[in-house]
């Protein structure tokens, strides 16, 4: 993502020297973008195998999960790992919420959403449609971390999936049609009916591929 940056001169505003600001200041002293890259994705991939094995499907989501979840999997890399964004963030036009309003969001994500969207288990379609859309949403829109927000929603909206035994959504058309998702997201400020749509997609994808 382009995102643009609001630079505080804090550790959140800072690229690693040599790498033309396209790598954040790291503890591992990497300035090639592309290293970076499969480095976090490396680290992804074994998040997603502590997390999915071990979220039970009664477990009610909280921020503090997330939290946690983030920090285990950049902590090693990002001094700011698990910690909620000091700067204000903005892709394109499109400006995610105020970073000092952070906290006080996430506070309510906890209280209003999670607490009423999971545990998924038991859930049907489109009850977990809704669930997953809903959630997915507001994490986007209050993008709570300095990086790695879009990729911790998905592993947020894959634990919801399993735990109403589902399988992992499908991005592959969110990936392919990122303007539509982009959309969604907008769109979610007062309609969460395209990310459902979306979500639905996704939804039925996986569940199509089941047999391959």
């Amino acid at each position: 993502m382009n995102d643009k940056y609001d630079t505080t001169g804090n550790v959140e505003a800072q690229f690693e020297p040599g790498s033309d600001d396209r790598v954040l200041a790291n503890k591992l002293g990497v300035s090639n973008a592309e290293e970076m890259d499969e480095i976090e994705m490396d680290l992804l991939k074994r998040l997603y195998d502590v997390v999915l094995g071990s979220v039970g499907a009664t477990h009610r989501l909280t921020t503090a999960d997330f939290r946690k979840w983030h920090r285990s999997w950049l902590g090693n890399v990002f001094a700011w790992a698990g910690q909620y964004r000091t700067l204000n963030m903005s892709k394109g036009d499109f400006i995610f919420a105020a970073s000092g309003q952070v906290p006080k969001l996430m506070d309510n994500l906890d209280k209003e959403v999670l607490s009423v969207h999971t545990p998924c288990a038991g859930m049907s379609e489109d009850q977990l449609t809704e669930a997953i859309a809903v959630v997915h949403v507001e994490l986007i829109l209050i993008h709570p971390f300095r990086e790695g927000n879009g990729r911790l929603s998905r592993l947020v909206a894959n634990v919801m999936a399993l735990q109403a035994g589902w399988r992992q959504l499908d991005y592959t058309s969110w990936d392919e049609n990122k303007a539509d998702y982009f959309a969604a997201i907008r769109a979610g400020l007062s309609d969460y009916g395209p990310m459902r749509r979306l979500v639905r997609r996704a939804v039925r994808e996986a569940e199509g591929k089941r047999d391959e």
